[in-house]
């Protein structure tokens, strides 16, 4: 694994027609970049650059990937590439939306809309900071849950899996609308062929069967993720890895705590969710959609869902109309110990 990550694109760089602005994000499988489209809008420029089997220097345009990681490269960009020809076919709300995706200087780049607004994961880690027994109130978490089960049901239909979804991958826009980003396929495809020291996908949401190379993965496998996105948006943190779960499972003495906070209902949907056995958990997101509905679910009529969360947790910054945006990553979510 190389020590020093890839370096960026620098601005100004002219990619198959698109103007680099600024680097957005990185992360272990790619770069997303604000970028200028040919009629000048902005948009979210993603590129695969998985750190783990390229270099790059600064100043050059072109990956340099060691002969003996060639194939496990040329396998996660294949995925990458196909995954963006299917998320070009959806057109949802709740999905991020993909424009076009290319080939160029020996990698492949997919164009995304921009959003602007935070994280759910920033929303819960300010939350938290509120220190109050309830990070997010019931009708707010079930109110976000049914407009992303929506998005997850057509990506579902499409023959896809998301297989990375946590709050940091939960985008609630300024536009009032919860999305689902930054899909996982190339970093399942990695995962699953690459002899990796740690694994390529986030502990505490990740199922137990991605953990097991050569197991089936389907429907069931993102839900369990969705039933760790519902904990942390009442628990404050992500619940332990699957691993962990294995050897002495917490969840059940976690969620009993919440009993008298939230309703028995929403912690049962937890852990059906958060299943061990694949088997025991919903198989499609239709089935979890009608369980969660035995309750009213709010409609997003104002306030929005947005508003709902930044009242909550607004008043830390007074006079401030939006929710501050704090560093993302793994550091400000999760536990020290």
């Amino acid at each position: 694994m190389s020590k020093t990550k890839p370096a960026p694109l620098p601005p100004d760089t002219l990619i198959g027609g698109y103007r680099i602005v600024r680097l957005l994000a990185s992360g272990g499988f790619g770069l997303v970049y604000l970028a200028l489209d040919p009629a000048g809008l902005k948009v979210a420029l993603k590129e695969y650059l998985p750190a783990a089997l390229v270099l790059r220097a600064a100043g050059e345009l072109l990956p340099v990937v060691p002969p003996e990681k060639l194939s496990l490269y040329r396998l996660g960009l294949k995925s990458f590439f196909e995954e963006g020809r299917a998320l070009a076919q959806i057109s949802h709300p709740s999905v991020v939306g993909v424009q076009n995706f290319f080939r160029e200087n020996e990698t492949v780049y997919m164009v995304m809309d921009l959003l602007e607004g935070a994280s759910l994961q920033e929303f819960i880690v300010t939350a938290r900071a509120l220190k109050r027994k309830k990070i997010l109130r019931e009708a707010t978490i079930r109110s976000l849950f049914d407009e992303l089960l929506r998005g997850l049901r057509i990506v579902h239909q499409h023959k896809m899996l998301h297989l990375d979804i946590k709050p940091a991958n939960v985008f609630i826009t300024d536009a009032n609308k919860a999305v689902l980003i930054d899909f996982g396929a190339a970093r399942e495809v990695l995962s699953n062929e690459g002899n990796f020291v740690r694994p390529m996908y986030t502990p505490g949401f990740a199922a137990p069967e991605m953990y097991q190379r050569g197991a089936q993965l389907g429907p069931w496998t993102d839900l369990y993720a969705v039933g760790a996105c519902l904990y942390s948006c009442m628990q404050g943190y992500p619940p332990h890895d699957a691993p962990q779960r294995l050897e002495k499972d917490r969840l059940p003495l976690a969620m009993s705590r919440l009993r008298g906070l939230y309703s028995d209902s929403l912690i049962e949907v937890v852990q059906w969710c958060m299943a061990m056995s694949p088997t025991a958990r919903p198989q499609s997101v239709f089935e979890l959609q009608k369980e969660l509905q035995r309750e009213p679910v709010p409609t997003f009529t104002p306030p929005s869902l947005a508003d709902k969360l930044r009242q909550q947790v607004g008043r830390i910054w007074p006079g401030s109309a939006k929710l501050p945006v704090t560093p993302s990553g793994r550091s400000s979510f999760y536990p020290k110990s």
